[in-house]
């Protein structure tokens, strides 16, 4: 039973990812973060290419080199930077960064990698989001993506305080971070854009499952992260415009509304 069950599983490939030709794939879980720390990709050993997530320094201003220790760490002074905040392209589809964990992977195959996921369950179930790798976490699952948003709880680690004076263990909850679109009324200006995409675009959704396949990263990611990768598993040449416009939900209604005019 045990190896029927086990060729059942590797047939139907669901909760394991597959590292083909086409790249990693597979179904798998979210979470959410923001803590403010120096994302782990912001190391240069750490990607096949030597390139590194931009970091920045307290005031959010970029740093130059990946040498500069983590504002988790004592004395240290590099942090996430805002521009890393998920926006929406589009009703159905946006652009973001994520800690990622995957199953018979390490971080020098999927830091500053790209990938499609397609929410498959709750109210933005079909919904996709594109993430770029920036992160990884000791206390992530297989298969999993810790959605990196404004206000979306910083786990693990705080350097919110540090950085932007945020309360001890952050704004909101420290796993889940702020409950309503109101709280992101008080954040930084510069962060209060990615709260809000939680509550618009993302619909306040809690946690919810996905199917992934790796791409090719959009431009307009790899533009503001300053990280690509070489060609491995898959052509990794960034695609598309090297800008793109945020997306809002009064797009939608005026196109609407001429359409019925």
């Amino acid at each position: 039973m045990q190896l029927l069950t086990a060729i059942a599983l590797l047939a139907v490939g669901a909760p394991f990812p597959t590292t083909l030709a086409q790249g990693s794939s597979g179904t798998g879980q979210t979470t959410r973060y923001w803590d403010c720390c120096k994302p782990s990709c912001g190391w240069s050993a750490k990607t096949n290419s030597g390139k590194f997530i931009g970091t920045c320094d307290r005031s959010d201003n970029p740093l130059g080199g990946a040498d500069t220790p983590s504002g988790c760490d004592n004395g240290g002074s590099a942090f996430m930077c805002s521009n890393q905040s998920p926006w929406a392209v589009n009703e159905t589809t946006s652009y973001g960064w994520a800690a990622v964990k995957l199953a018979g992977s390490t971080e020098t195959t999927w830091c500053c990698a790209c990938y499609e996921l397609t929410f498959t369950s709750g109210s933005i179930s079909g919904k996709k989001i594109v993430v770029q790798a920036s992160n990884t976490g000791g206390d992530l699952g297989q298969n999993h993506f810790d959605l990196a948003m404004p206000g979306g709880g910083v786990g693990l680690f705080n350097a919110c305080t540090n950085q932007y004076g945020a309360p001890p263990q952050g704004w909101g909850q420290q796993y889940g971070g702020v409950s309503s679109r109101s709280d992101c009324d008080g954040f930084p200006e510069k962060l209060k854009a990615g709260c809000y995409w939680r509550f618009d675009w993302f619909e306040g959704a809690d946690n919810p499952s996905v199917s992934f396949k790796q791409v090719a990263c959009p431009a307009a990611l790899t533009a503001k992260s300053g990280c690509s990768r070489n060609n491995d598993a898959i052509d990794e040449t960034p695609t598309g415009p090297s800008s793109v416009s945020t997306w809002t939900q009064s797009e939608t209604a005026t196109a609407t509304a001429t359409a019925t005019a």
